[in-house]
């Protein structure tokens, strides 16, 4: 199938959605102009999506195809349509790579953390505590256990001066995203996580796992998560400092 030059004239830039034709389940997302959106019937690469359209083939189908938006101006607007749309159906839903374009920046977000992304209001913690910032791994839509999960390891650190740390706070450029009280340090991937799923995180750790640690622990008591959630530490990291780590009230 292909479309005329006439009718991708029309559509500009859109978002189109690949479903299951009889359960209807959407399975994948993206952007194009074009007739880009046919493009995946002859992808050979190893993925998720072309296992997926394997699979229907071998069973005598097809995928439904969707043009979900179209007539948008611009690529960015595509691509943050586009993002928006995997994070209400959760990327683990579907056979996309990655989460959407910047959805840790302009994804879904709850109130709460609209208001501390552009307030930035700043908190000094008192409490003995380590600053854990996931930057590159955050996105405003993870769950509750992917969060505890990408926050508690693998890092390197020093863990004769960890174990003094009572509190673990999760930062996300320069906002505290959730707190947990650290119960116990251990070797790194040697306790049970969900991380372990996620591609981008096994490439940068892969072969250095000897040298870091990962604490096991639980959300912090309600108190503390009321007084530090969604308030900002950046103060506290130099300008240009790369360490994801940072150790508060540790002598």
């Amino acid at each position: 199938m292909k479309l005329s030059n006439s009718v991708t004239r029309e559509l500009k830039y859109y978002v189109y959605i690949y479903s299951h034709p009889i359960t209807k389940e959407i399975f994948y997302v993206g952007k194009g102009t074009g007739n880009r959106l046919f493009s995946h019937l002859k992808d050979i690469k190893d993925s998720q999506k072309v296992k997926y359209l394997n699979d229907l083939k071998n069973q005598g189908m097809k995928p439904t195809i969707e043009i979900l938006i179209h007539g948008l101006k611009d690529e960015t607007t595509a691509l943050r349509v586009e993002a928006s749309i995997i994070d209400l159906l959760e990327v683990h839903n579907l056979t996309n790579k990655q989460s959407g374009w910047k959805s840790a920046t302009f994804g879904r977000m709850t109130i709460e953390q609209i208001i501390s992304t552009y307030e930035k209001r700043k908190v000094e913690i008192l409490e003995p505590s380590i600053l854990i910032r996931i930057n590159k791994l955050f996105r405003y839509s993870m769950t509750e256990t992917e969060l505890y999960d990408f926050t508690r390891g693998h890092w390197k650190l020093n863990p004769e001066k960890a174990k003094f740390a009572k509190y673990a706070f999760s930062i996300y450029e320069g906002v505290i995203q959730e707190v947990y009280i650290i119960h116990s340090w251990f070797k790194a991937g040697t306790t049970f996580g969900t991380q372990r799923e996620n591609k981008k995180f096994d490439r940068i750790t892969k072969n250095r796992l000897s040298e870091r640690y990962e604490f096991i622990g639980n959300l912090a008591e309600e108190e503390i998560r009321q007084k530090y959630r969604y308030k900002s530490v950046a103060h506290y990291f130099k300008k240009g400092s790369m360490n994801p780590i940072m150790y508060l009230n540790i002598d």
